[in-house]
Protein backbone atom coordinates (compact mmCIF):
# COMPACT_ATOMS: atom_id res chain seq x y z
CA UNK A 1 0.00 0.00 0.00
CA UNK A 2 1.57 3.26 -1.14
CA UNK A 3 1.77 6.11 1.38
CA UNK A 4 0.26 8.73 -0.89
CA UNK A 5 -0.18 11.11 2.03
CA UNK A 6 3.61 11.37 2.00
CA UNK A 7 4.04 11.89 -1.72
CA UNK A 8 5.69 15.20 -0.98
CA UNK A 9 8.41 13.50 1.10
CA UNK A 10 9.13 11.11 -1.75
CA UNK A 11 9.29 14.06 -4.18
CA UNK A 12 11.70 15.95 -1.89
CA UNK A 13 13.85 12.83 -1.59
CA UNK A 14 13.98 12.55 -5.38
CA UNK A 15 15.12 16.16 -5.73
CA UNK A 16 17.84 16.01 -3.08
CA UNK A 17 19.01 12.57 -4.23
CA UNK A 18 19.56 14.12 -7.66
CA UNK A 19 21.44 17.04 -6.09
CA UNK A 20 23.52 14.65 -4.00
CA UNK A 21 24.42 12.50 -7.03
CA UNK A 22 25.11 15.67 -9.05
CA UNK A 23 27.65 16.78 -6.47
CA UNK A 24 29.16 13.30 -6.32
CA UNK A 25 29.84 13.63 -10.04
CA UNK A 26 31.12 17.18 -9.70
CA UNK A 27 33.32 16.51 -6.66
CA UNK A 28 34.45 12.90 -6.95
CA UNK A 29 34.95 12.72 -10.71
CA UNK A 30 38.37 14.23 -10.09
CA UNK A 31 39.36 10.97 -8.43
CA UNK A 32 38.90 9.13 -11.71
CA UNK A 33 40.18 11.59 -14.31
CA UNK A 34 42.24 14.31 -12.62
CA UNK A 35 45.50 12.44 -13.24
CA UNK A 36 44.63 11.56 -16.86
CA UNK A 37 43.72 15.14 -17.74
CA UNK A 38 46.57 16.68 -15.76
CA UNK A 39 49.16 14.43 -17.41
CA UNK A 40 47.69 15.25 -20.86
CA UNK A 41 47.01 11.56 -21.54
CA UNK A 42 43.41 12.50 -22.30
CA UNK A 43 41.91 15.71 -23.57
CA UNK A 44 39.18 17.09 -21.39
CA UNK A 45 36.36 16.19 -23.78
CA UNK A 46 37.72 12.66 -24.17
CA UNK A 47 37.79 12.23 -20.41
CA UNK A 48 34.21 13.46 -20.13
CA UNK A 49 32.96 10.99 -22.74
CA UNK A 50 34.69 8.13 -20.93
CA UNK A 51 33.41 9.41 -17.60
CA UNK A 52 29.83 9.58 -18.80
CA UNK A 53 29.92 6.03 -20.14
CA UNK A 54 31.89 4.34 -17.35
CA UNK A 55 30.31 6.15 -14.40
CA UNK A 56 26.80 5.34 -15.59
CA UNK A 57 27.57 1.68 -16.36
CA UNK A 58 29.35 1.28 -13.03
CA UNK A 59 26.37 2.73 -11.17
CA UNK A 60 23.78 0.56 -12.92
CA UNK A 61 25.69 -2.71 -13.28
CA UNK A 62 27.61 -2.83 -10.01
CA UNK A 63 26.15 -0.18 -7.71
CA UNK A 64 23.54 -2.26 -5.89
CA UNK A 65 25.84 -3.88 -3.35
CA UNK A 66 27.26 -0.74 -1.76
CA UNK A 67 23.89 1.00 -2.07
CA UNK A 68 22.52 -1.80 0.07
CA UNK A 69 25.14 -1.06 2.74
CA UNK A 70 24.21 2.63 2.92
CA UNK A 71 20.53 1.70 2.92
CA UNK A 72 20.57 -1.09 5.50
CA UNK A 73 23.72 -1.12 7.68
CA UNK A 74 24.01 2.35 9.24
CA UNK A 75 20.64 2.76 10.94
CA UNK A 76 18.90 -0.08 12.76
CA UNK A 77 15.71 -0.02 10.71
CA UNK A 78 13.95 -2.43 13.07
CA UNK A 79 13.21 0.39 15.52
CA UNK A 80 11.02 1.99 12.84
CA UNK A 81 8.88 -1.11 12.27
CA UNK A 82 5.79 0.53 13.73
CA UNK A 83 6.43 3.88 12.03
CA UNK A 84 7.98 3.29 8.58
CA UNK A 85 7.22 6.87 7.59
CA UNK A 86 9.68 8.11 10.23
CA UNK A 87 12.47 6.15 8.52
CA UNK A 88 11.29 7.61 5.20
CA UNK A 89 11.65 11.12 6.60
CA UNK A 90 14.98 10.26 8.24
CA UNK A 91 16.53 9.10 4.97
CA UNK A 92 15.20 12.21 3.22
CA UNK A 93 16.80 14.40 5.89
CA UNK A 94 20.07 12.53 5.39
CA UNK A 95 19.97 13.37 1.69
CA UNK A 96 19.25 17.02 2.43
CA UNK A 97 22.14 17.31 4.89
CA UNK A 98 24.58 15.54 2.59
CA UNK A 99 23.65 17.40 -0.60
CA UNK A 100 23.69 20.85 1.06
CA UNK A 101 27.21 20.36 2.41
CA UNK A 102 28.49 18.88 -0.86
CA UNK A 103 27.08 21.81 -2.83
CA UNK A 104 28.99 24.26 -0.63
CA UNK A 105 32.23 22.24 -0.68
CA UNK A 106 32.16 21.80 -4.45
CA UNK A 107 31.50 25.50 -4.99
CA UNK A 108 34.66 26.48 -3.06
CA UNK A 109 36.75 23.79 -4.77
CA UNK A 110 37.24 21.57 -1.72
CA UNK A 111 37.69 17.85 -2.58
CA UNK A 112 35.64 16.16 0.16
CA UNK A 113 34.44 12.64 0.75
CA UNK A 114 30.92 12.19 -0.52
CA UNK A 115 30.85 8.96 1.48
CA UNK A 116 31.63 10.87 4.67
CA UNK A 117 28.83 13.24 3.80
CA UNK A 118 26.02 10.72 3.40
CA UNK A 119 27.21 8.58 6.31
CA UNK A 120 27.32 11.69 8.49
CA UNK A 121 23.89 12.77 7.29
CA UNK A 122 22.45 9.31 7.94
CA UNK A 123 23.96 9.14 11.42
CA UNK A 124 22.75 12.65 12.32
CA UNK A 125 19.23 12.07 11.04
CA UNK A 126 19.17 8.63 12.70
CA UNK A 127 20.13 10.04 16.10
CA UNK A 128 17.44 12.72 15.79
CA UNK A 129 14.82 10.08 15.02
CA UNK A 130 15.72 7.19 17.29
CA UNK A 131 18.54 8.33 19.56
CA UNK A 132 22.12 7.12 19.52
CA UNK A 133 20.96 3.54 20.04
CA UNK A 134 19.29 3.61 16.64
CA UNK A 135 22.65 3.73 14.86
CA UNK A 136 24.58 0.52 14.16
CA UNK A 137 27.91 1.52 15.73
CA UNK A 138 29.50 -1.95 15.65
CA UNK A 139 31.81 -3.53 13.10
CA UNK A 140 28.86 -4.61 10.95
CA UNK A 141 27.88 -0.96 10.51
CA UNK A 142 29.56 2.41 11.14
CA UNK A 143 32.83 1.14 12.67
CA UNK A 144 33.74 -0.83 9.57
CA UNK A 145 33.00 2.15 7.35
CA UNK A 146 35.06 4.54 9.48
CA UNK A 147 37.96 2.07 9.64
CA UNK A 148 37.99 1.92 5.84
CA UNK A 149 38.58 5.68 5.70
CA UNK A 150 41.99 5.21 7.33
CA UNK A 151 42.93 1.85 5.84
CA UNK A 152 41.96 2.60 2.21
CA UNK A 153 44.26 5.65 1.62
CA UNK A 154 47.22 3.82 3.16
CA UNK A 155 46.52 0.71 1.09
CA UNK A 156 46.12 2.77 -2.09
CA UNK A 157 49.36 4.62 -1.32
CA UNK A 158 51.31 1.40 -0.80
CA UNK A 159 49.99 -0.13 -4.05
CA UNK A 160 50.66 3.07 -6.03
CA UNK A 161 54.21 3.31 -4.68
CA UNK A 162 54.90 -0.33 -5.59
CA UNK A 163 53.51 0.00 -9.12
CA UNK A 164 55.39 3.24 -9.79
CA UNK A 165 58.62 1.87 -8.31
CA UNK A 166 58.42 -1.13 -10.65
CA UNK A 167 58.05 1.26 -13.58
CA UNK A 168 60.87 3.47 -12.33
CA UNK A 169 63.48 0.77 -11.96
CA UNK A 170 62.50 -1.38 -14.97
CA UNK A 171 61.56 1.35 -17.45
CA UNK A 172 61.75 5.03 -16.58
CA UNK A 173 65.25 5.23 -15.12
CA UNK A 174 66.98 2.68 -17.35
CA UNK A 175 70.10 4.36 -18.76
CA UNK A 176 69.50 3.35 -22.39
CA UNK A 177 66.45 5.05 -23.94
CA UNK A 178 66.09 2.20 -26.45
CA UNK A 179 66.04 -0.37 -23.65
CA UNK A 180 63.64 1.81 -21.67
CA UNK A 181 61.15 1.86 -24.57
CA UNK A 182 61.46 -1.90 -25.14
CA UNK A 183 60.87 -2.59 -21.44
CA UNK A 184 57.89 -0.24 -21.40
CA UNK A 185 56.27 -2.01 -24.35
CA UNK A 186 56.64 -5.40 -22.66
CA UNK A 187 55.59 -4.17 -19.21
CA UNK A 188 52.44 -2.60 -20.62
CA UNK A 189 51.38 -6.01 -21.92
CA UNK A 190 51.53 -7.37 -18.36
CA UNK A 191 49.72 -4.33 -16.99
CA UNK A 192 46.96 -4.68 -19.60
CA UNK A 193 46.34 -8.17 -18.26
CA UNK A 194 46.19 -6.85 -14.67
CA UNK A 195 43.93 -3.90 -15.54
CA UNK A 196 41.32 -5.90 -17.46
CA UNK A 197 41.35 -8.63 -14.83
CA UNK A 198 40.58 -6.06 -12.14
CA UNK A 199 37.72 -4.60 -14.18
CA UNK A 200 36.28 -8.07 -14.73
CA UNK A 201 36.64 -8.83 -11.05
CA UNK A 202 34.61 -5.74 -10.24
CA UNK A 203 31.76 -6.80 -12.51
CA UNK A 204 31.75 -10.53 -11.86
CA UNK A 205 33.13 -11.20 -8.39
CA UNK A 206 30.02 -10.36 -6.38
CA UNK A 207 29.94 -7.00 -8.08
CA UNK A 208 26.76 -7.08 -10.13
CA UNK A 209 23.73 -8.67 -8.45
CA UNK A 210 21.49 -7.03 -11.06
CA UNK A 211 22.99 -9.28 -13.75
CA UNK A 212 23.08 -12.30 -11.41
CA UNK A 213 26.76 -12.72 -12.18
CA UNK A 214 27.44 -13.14 -8.46
CA UNK A 215 25.75 -16.56 -8.78
CA UNK A 216 28.76 -17.91 -10.68
CA UNK A 217 30.83 -20.54 -8.93
CA UNK A 218 34.30 -19.70 -7.64
CA UNK A 219 35.86 -21.64 -10.52
CA UNK A 220 33.75 -19.86 -13.14
CA UNK A 221 34.54 -16.52 -11.57
CA UNK A 222 38.29 -17.17 -11.54
CA UNK A 223 38.29 -18.43 -15.13
CA UNK A 224 36.32 -15.41 -16.38
CA UNK A 225 38.72 -13.01 -14.65
CA UNK A 226 41.88 -14.65 -15.96
CA UNK A 227 40.45 -15.28 -19.43
CA UNK A 228 39.37 -11.66 -19.92
CA UNK A 229 42.79 -10.39 -18.86
CA UNK A 230 44.53 -12.91 -21.12
CA UNK A 231 42.40 -11.98 -24.16
CA UNK A 232 43.07 -8.27 -23.59
CA UNK A 233 46.81 -8.95 -23.34
CA UNK A 234 46.76 -11.05 -26.53
CA UNK A 235 44.94 -8.28 -28.40
CA UNK A 236 47.59 -5.84 -27.15
CA UNK A 237 50.48 -7.94 -28.45
CA UNK A 238 48.77 -8.60 -31.80
CA UNK A 239 47.71 -5.05 -32.66
CA UNK A 240 49.07 -2.46 -30.23
CA UNK A 241 52.57 -3.72 -29.44
CA UNK A 242 53.85 -3.79 -33.06
CA UNK A 243 52.19 -0.46 -33.82
CA UNK A 244 53.74 1.38 -30.85
CA UNK A 245 57.08 -0.35 -31.31
CA UNK A 246 57.28 0.86 -34.89
CA UNK A 247 56.08 4.35 -34.07
CA UNK A 248 58.02 5.04 -30.86
CA UNK A 249 61.09 2.83 -31.12
CA UNK A 250 61.58 2.85 -34.90
CA UNK A 251 60.26 6.44 -35.11
CA UNK A 252 57.87 5.90 -38.01
CA UNK A 253 56.36 9.37 -37.96
CA UNK A 254 53.94 8.56 -40.81
CA UNK A 255 51.75 6.25 -38.73
CA UNK A 256 48.27 7.32 -37.65
CA UNK A 257 46.04 5.86 -34.97
CA UNK A 258 43.97 3.92 -37.50
CA UNK A 259 47.12 1.99 -38.46
CA UNK A 260 46.70 0.00 -35.25
CA UNK A 261 44.49 -2.34 -37.27
CA UNK A 262 47.54 -3.06 -39.45
CA UNK A 263 49.47 -4.02 -36.34
CA UNK A 264 50.18 -7.68 -37.21
CA UNK A 265 51.78 -6.68 -40.53
CA UNK A 266 54.39 -4.57 -38.74
CA UNK A 267 55.95 -7.71 -37.30
CA UNK A 268 57.11 -8.58 -40.84
CA UNK A 269 57.92 -5.12 -42.21
CA UNK A 270 61.42 -3.82 -42.54
CA UNK A 271 62.34 -0.50 -40.95
CA UNK A 272 64.42 0.46 -43.96
CA UNK A 273 61.37 1.92 -45.74
CA UNK A 274 60.65 4.47 -42.98
CA UNK A 275 61.19 7.97 -44.47
CA UNK A 276 63.45 10.42 -42.58
CA UNK A 277 61.61 12.45 -39.99
CA UNK A 278 61.12 16.11 -41.00
CA UNK A 279 63.13 18.61 -39.03
CA UNK A 280 61.24 19.84 -35.98
CA UNK A 281 58.61 17.09 -36.13
CA UNK A 282 57.62 15.62 -32.75
CA UNK A 283 56.49 12.00 -32.44
CA UNK A 284 54.46 12.79 -29.33
CA UNK A 285 53.14 15.79 -27.48
CA UNK A 286 55.14 17.24 -24.60
CA UNK A 287 53.48 15.71 -21.55
CA UNK A 288 55.30 18.19 -19.31
CA UNK A 289 54.46 21.31 -21.29
CA UNK A 290 54.19 24.36 -19.07
CA UNK A 291 55.78 22.64 -16.10
CA UNK A 292 59.40 22.57 -17.18
CA UNK A 293 59.23 26.35 -17.24
CA UNK A 294 56.06 27.88 -15.81
CA UNK A 295 56.57 31.08 -17.78
CA UNK A 296 56.05 29.44 -21.20
CA UNK A 297 52.63 27.93 -20.68
CA UNK A 298 50.17 28.52 -23.50
CA UNK A 299 46.56 27.73 -22.71
CA UNK A 300 44.07 26.09 -25.03
CA UNK A 301 41.99 29.24 -24.83
CA UNK A 302 44.93 31.37 -26.04
CA UNK A 303 45.52 29.05 -28.98
CA UNK A 304 41.84 29.24 -29.96
CA UNK A 305 41.82 33.03 -29.72
CA UNK A 306 44.95 33.19 -31.86
CA UNK A 307 43.34 30.96 -34.49
CA UNK A 308 40.20 33.09 -34.43
CA UNK A 309 42.30 36.22 -34.86
CA UNK A 310 44.08 34.77 -37.90
CA UNK A 311 40.71 33.82 -39.34
CA UNK A 312 39.47 37.39 -38.97
CA UNK A 313 42.57 38.76 -40.73
CA UNK A 314 41.62 36.85 -43.85
CA UNK A 315 38.23 38.57 -44.12
CA UNK A 316 38.25 41.08 -46.98
CA UNK A 317 35.14 43.21 -46.57
CA UNK A 318 32.52 44.32 -44.10
CA UNK A 319 29.91 41.85 -45.33
CA UNK A 320 32.28 38.93 -44.74
CA UNK A 321 33.07 40.23 -41.28
CA UNK A 322 29.37 40.29 -40.38
CA UNK A 323 28.96 36.74 -41.69
CA UNK A 324 31.90 35.44 -39.62
CA UNK A 325 30.61 37.22 -36.52
CA UNK A 326 27.24 35.56 -37.00
CA UNK A 327 28.84 32.10 -37.14
CA UNK A 328 30.98 32.81 -34.09
CA UNK A 329 27.93 33.97 -32.17
CA UNK A 330 26.45 30.49 -32.60
CA UNK A 331 29.61 28.45 -32.01
CA UNK A 332 31.79 30.63 -29.76
CA UNK A 333 29.43 32.93 -27.84
CA UNK A 334 31.98 33.75 -25.18
CA UNK A 335 33.83 36.02 -27.66
CA UNK A 336 30.83 38.35 -27.73
CA UNK A 337 28.87 37.65 -24.56
CA UNK A 338 29.57 36.08 -21.24
CA UNK A 339 28.43 32.49 -20.90
CA UNK A 340 25.45 33.40 -18.70
CA UNK A 341 24.40 36.20 -21.05
CA UNK A 342 24.49 33.86 -24.03
CA UNK A 343 22.46 31.22 -22.18
CA UNK A 344 19.90 33.86 -21.23
CA UNK A 345 19.65 35.04 -24.84
CA UNK A 346 18.94 31.46 -25.99
CA UNK A 347 16.32 31.05 -23.29
CA UNK A 348 14.50 34.18 -24.49
CA UNK A 349 14.56 32.96 -28.12
CA UNK A 350 11.99 30.30 -27.30
CA UNK A 351 11.62 26.51 -27.15
CA UNK A 352 13.41 25.92 -30.46
CA UNK A 353 16.69 27.00 -28.85
CA UNK A 354 16.17 25.16 -25.57
CA UNK A 355 17.73 21.84 -26.71
CA UNK A 356 20.89 23.75 -27.63
CA UNK A 357 20.73 25.62 -24.33
CA UNK A 358 20.38 22.36 -22.40
CA UNK A 359 23.41 20.88 -24.11
CA UNK A 360 25.52 24.00 -23.52
CA UNK A 361 24.65 23.95 -19.83
CA UNK A 362 25.38 20.24 -19.41
CA UNK A 363 28.65 20.38 -21.37
CA UNK A 364 29.75 23.65 -19.76
CA UNK A 365 32.75 22.00 -18.11
CA UNK A 366 34.07 20.77 -21.47
CA UNK A 367 35.11 24.31 -22.39
CA UNK A 368 37.31 24.78 -19.32
CA UNK A 369 41.09 24.86 -19.65
CA UNK A 370 42.01 23.03 -16.46
CA UNK A 371 45.68 22.48 -17.39
CA UNK A 372 46.23 26.22 -17.66
CA UNK A 373 44.34 26.78 -14.40
CA UNK A 374 46.39 24.17 -12.52
CA UNK A 375 49.73 25.67 -13.45
CA UNK A 376 49.12 29.39 -13.92
CA UNK A 377 46.23 30.29 -11.60
CA UNK A 378 47.93 31.07 -8.31
CA UNK A 379 46.16 31.03 -4.97
CA UNK A 380 47.04 30.37 -1.35
CA UNK A 381 46.90 26.61 -2.00
CA UNK A 382 49.33 26.60 -4.93
CA UNK A 383 52.53 27.40 -3.07
CA UNK A 384 55.81 27.39 -5.01
CA UNK A 385 54.88 25.00 -7.84
CA UNK A 386 58.09 25.69 -9.75
CA UNK A 387 60.20 24.54 -6.83
CA UNK A 388 57.99 21.47 -6.36
CA UNK A 389 58.34 20.47 -10.02
CA UNK A 390 62.13 20.84 -9.90
CA UNK A 391 62.25 18.17 -7.20
CA UNK A 392 60.57 15.63 -9.49
CA UNK A 393 62.13 13.81 -12.43
CA UNK A 394 61.04 14.52 -16.01
CA UNK A 395 61.01 11.37 -18.12
CA UNK A 396 61.28 11.01 -21.90
CA UNK A 397 58.06 11.85 -23.74
CA UNK A 398 58.25 8.73 -25.89
CA UNK A 399 58.21 6.50 -22.83
CA UNK A 400 55.43 8.57 -21.26
CA UNK A 401 53.46 8.19 -24.51
CA UNK A 402 53.34 4.42 -24.02
CA UNK A 403 51.98 4.88 -20.52
CA UNK A 404 49.43 7.42 -21.74
CA UNK A 405 47.72 4.73 -23.79
CA UNK A 406 47.42 2.51 -20.74
CA UNK A 407 46.31 5.39 -18.52
CA UNK A 408 43.16 5.84 -20.58
CA UNK A 409 42.25 2.24 -19.71
CA UNK A 410 42.99 2.64 -15.99
CA UNK A 411 41.06 5.91 -15.90
CA UNK A 412 38.03 4.16 -17.37
CA UNK A 413 38.44 1.29 -14.88
CA UNK A 414 38.66 3.70 -11.96
CA UNK A 415 35.66 5.60 -13.28
CA UNK A 416 33.62 2.39 -13.48
CA UNK A 417 34.67 1.49 -9.95
CA UNK A 418 33.80 4.98 -8.75
CA UNK A 419 30.33 4.80 -10.29
CA UNK A 420 29.80 1.40 -8.68
CA UNK A 421 30.89 2.54 -5.23
CA UNK A 422 29.90 6.18 -4.83
CA UNK A 423 26.49 6.16 -6.52
CA UNK A 424 25.37 4.40 -3.34
CA UNK A 425 25.75 7.66 -1.45
CA UNK A 426 22.63 8.97 -3.20
CA UNK A 427 20.77 5.82 -4.24
CA UNK A 428 20.91 4.02 -0.88
CA UNK A 429 18.75 6.52 1.03
CA UNK A 430 16.51 7.13 -2.00
CA UNK A 431 15.91 3.40 -2.33
CA UNK A 432 14.85 3.20 1.31
CA UNK A 433 12.44 6.12 0.83
CA UNK A 434 10.98 4.54 -2.29
CA UNK A 435 10.43 1.12 -0.70
CA UNK A 436 8.72 2.65 2.34
CA UNK A 437 6.56 4.95 0.21
CA UNK A 438 5.51 2.06 -2.03
CA UNK A 439 4.94 -0.69 0.57
CA UNK A 440 4.52 1.06 3.96
CA UNK A 441 7.18 -1.30 5.35
CA UNK A 442 10.80 -0.69 6.25
CA UNK A 443 11.87 -3.20 3.58
CA UNK A 444 14.95 -4.43 5.43
CA UNK A 445 17.69 -5.87 3.17
CA UNK A 446 15.57 -5.23 0.06
CA UNK A 447 17.26 -4.91 -3.33
CA UNK A 448 17.97 -1.49 -4.77
CA UNK A 449 15.72 -0.96 -7.85
CA UNK A 450 17.54 -0.59 -11.16
CA UNK A 451 15.70 2.63 -11.98
CA UNK A 452 17.07 4.20 -8.78
CA UNK A 453 20.62 3.28 -9.82
CA UNK A 454 20.00 4.68 -13.31
CA UNK A 455 18.54 7.89 -11.86
CA UNK A 456 21.59 8.36 -9.66
CA UNK A 457 23.92 7.50 -12.54
CA UNK A 458 22.37 10.15 -14.81
CA UNK A 459 22.66 12.83 -12.13
CA UNK A 460 26.24 11.80 -11.45
CA UNK A 461 27.21 12.15 -15.12
CA UNK A 462 25.53 15.57 -15.41
CA UNK A 463 27.43 16.78 -12.35
CA UNK A 464 30.67 15.47 -13.77
CA UNK A 465 30.17 17.18 -17.13
CA UNK A 466 28.88 20.45 -15.72
CA UNK A 467 31.10 21.23 -12.74
CA UNK A 468 33.77 18.54 -12.36
CA UNK A 469 36.49 20.89 -13.59
CA UNK A 470 36.36 22.88 -10.35
CA UNK A 471 37.80 19.94 -8.38
CA UNK A 472 40.04 18.58 -11.14
CA UNK A 473 41.97 21.86 -10.95
CA UNK A 474 42.98 21.09 -7.37
CA UNK A 475 43.73 17.36 -7.61
CA UNK A 476 46.01 17.70 -10.63
CA UNK A 477 49.37 19.40 -10.97
CA UNK A 478 48.78 21.50 -7.89
CA UNK A 479 49.47 18.49 -5.67
CA UNK A 480 52.40 16.78 -7.44
CA UNK A 481 54.02 16.81 -10.86
CA UNK A 482 51.68 14.68 -12.98
CA UNK A 483 52.71 12.52 -15.93
CA UNK A 484 51.24 9.44 -17.65
CA UNK A 485 53.54 7.01 -15.79
CA UNK A 486 52.64 8.57 -12.44
CA UNK A 487 48.96 8.89 -13.27
CA UNK A 488 48.75 5.27 -14.36
CA UNK A 489 50.22 4.09 -11.04
CA UNK A 490 47.79 6.26 -9.08
CA UNK A 491 44.74 5.14 -11.02
CA UNK A 492 45.60 1.43 -10.99
CA UNK A 493 46.15 1.53 -7.22
CA UNK A 494 42.92 3.46 -6.70
CA UNK A 495 41.00 0.99 -8.87
CA UNK A 496 42.36 -2.02 -6.99
CA UNK A 497 41.52 -0.48 -3.62
CA UNK A 498 38.04 0.58 -4.70
CA UNK A 499 37.35 -2.83 -6.23
CA UNK A 500 38.27 -4.54 -2.98
CA UNK A 501 35.99 -2.23 -1.01
CA UNK A 502 33.11 -2.64 -3.45
CA UNK A 503 33.25 -6.43 -3.30
CA UNK A 504 33.15 -6.27 0.50
CA UNK A 505 30.21 -3.84 0.35
CA UNK A 506 32.16 -1.11 2.17
CA UNK A 507 31.46 2.49 1.07
CA UNK A 508 35.00 3.86 0.90
CA UNK A 509 36.04 7.41 0.14
CA UNK A 510 37.42 7.46 -3.38
CA UNK A 511 38.72 10.97 -2.65
CA UNK A 512 40.91 9.64 0.14
CA UNK A 513 41.99 6.69 -1.99
CA UNK A 514 43.03 8.98 -4.85
CA UNK A 515 44.85 11.43 -2.60
CA UNK A 516 46.62 8.55 -0.83
CA UNK A 517 47.92 7.31 -4.19
CA UNK A 518 48.92 10.80 -5.37
CA UNK A 519 50.91 11.54 -2.20
CA UNK A 520 52.64 8.14 -2.27
CA UNK A 521 53.76 8.56 -5.88
CA UNK A 522 55.01 12.06 -5.10
CA UNK A 523 57.05 10.74 -2.18
CA UNK A 524 58.74 8.27 -4.52
CA UNK A 525 60.96 11.24 -5.43
CA UNK A 526 62.46 10.84 -1.92
CA UNK A 527 61.81 14.50 -1.23
CA UNK A 528 59.01 15.70 1.04
CA UNK A 529 58.86 19.00 -0.83
CA UNK A 530 57.87 17.25 -4.07
CA UNK A 531 54.34 17.12 -2.62
CA UNK A 532 52.21 20.23 -2.10
CA UNK A 533 51.29 19.73 1.55
CA UNK A 534 49.08 22.82 1.52
CA UNK A 535 46.74 21.08 -0.88
CA UNK A 536 46.91 17.86 1.12
CA UNK A 537 45.97 19.79 4.28
CA UNK A 538 43.09 21.43 2.37
CA UNK A 539 41.78 17.97 1.45
CA UNK A 540 42.13 16.66 5.00
CA UNK A 541 40.35 19.65 6.48
CA UNK A 542 37.41 18.91 4.20
CA UNK A 543 37.37 15.28 5.32
CA UNK A 544 37.33 16.18 9.01
CA UNK A 545 34.57 18.76 8.58
CA UNK A 546 32.31 16.75 6.31
CA UNK A 547 30.86 14.12 8.63
CA UNK A 548 29.93 16.42 11.55
CA UNK A 549 28.57 19.25 9.38
CA UNK A 550 26.44 16.97 7.18
CA UNK A 551 25.29 15.16 10.34
CA UNK A 552 24.32 18.39 12.06
CA UNK A 553 22.34 19.67 9.07
CA UNK A 554 20.46 16.38 8.67
CA UNK A 555 19.94 15.91 12.41
CA UNK A 556 18.63 19.43 13.00
CA UNK A 557 16.22 19.22 10.06
CA UNK A 558 14.93 15.80 11.07
CA UNK A 559 14.69 16.73 14.74
CA UNK A 560 12.74 19.92 14.08
CA UNK A 561 10.24 18.17 11.80
CA UNK A 562 9.69 15.17 14.09
CA UNK A 563 9.28 17.33 17.19
CA UNK A 564 7.17 20.09 15.66
CA UNK A 565 3.96 20.73 17.65
CA UNK A 566 1.74 19.23 14.96
CA UNK A 567 3.52 15.88 15.10
CA UNK A 568 4.86 15.89 18.63
CA UNK A 569 2.08 13.74 20.02
CA UNK A 570 2.27 11.16 17.28
CA UNK A 571 6.03 10.53 17.02
CA UNK A 572 8.04 10.28 20.21
CA UNK A 573 11.83 10.19 20.32
CA UNK A 574 13.08 7.07 22.06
Amino acid sequence: MALHQFDYIFAIAMLFAFLDAFNIGANDVANSFASSISSRSLKYWQAMVLAGLCEFLGAVLAGARVSGTIKNNIIDSSIFTNDPAVLMLTMTSALIGSSCWLTFATAIGMPVSTTHSIVGGTIGAGIAAGGANGVVWGWSGVSQIIASWFIAPILAGVIAAIVFSISRFSVLEVKSLERSIKNALLLVGVLVFATFSILTMLIVWKGSPNLHLDDLSETETAVSIVLTGAIASIVYFIFFYPFYRRKVLDQDWTLKLIDIFRGPSFYFKSTDDIPPMPEGHQLTIDYYEGRRDLGTTVSVEDEENKAASNSNDSVKNKEDIQEVDLVRTETEPETKLSTKQYWWSLLKQGPKKWPLLSWLVISHGWTQDVIHAQVNDRDMLSGDLKDMYKRSKFYDNRVEYIYSVLQAITAATMSFAHGANDVANATGPLSAVYVIWKTNTIGAKSEVPVWVLAYGGIALVIGCWTYGYNIIKNLGNKMILQSPSRGFSIELAAAITTVMATQLGIPTSTTQIAVGGIVAVGLCNKDLKSVNWRMVAWCYSGWFLTLPIAGLIAGIINGIILNAPRFGGEYQMT
